[in-house]
């Protein structure tokens, strides 16, 4: 038992980390790939395309909001 518990502590680290928003923008940006993938809107290259794009954007996206300045008091 100790040995799952172990295991799920190092992929939840893994993938979630320090920033749960980032690990959030990259499954929205996979799930956006999926549908059009499903949805057949591009060939092989403008998927390759697409999906790199989303996952910048996503990263992107994330860490604009970790860096916006806060209200000061």
């Amino acid at each position: 038992m100790k040995f799952l518990r172990s295991f799920g502590k190092f992929w939840y680290d893994f993938i979630i980390g320090d920033d749960w928003k980032i690990a959030a923008a990259i499954v929205l940006a996979l799930a956006a790939l999926l549908v059009a993938t499903r949805a057949e809107l591009f060939g092989d290259g403008g998927l390759a395309l697409f999906g790199g794009v989303l996952i910048v954007v996503a990263f992107a996206v994330s860490l604009a909001i970790d860096v916006r300045p806060g209200k000061k008091r």
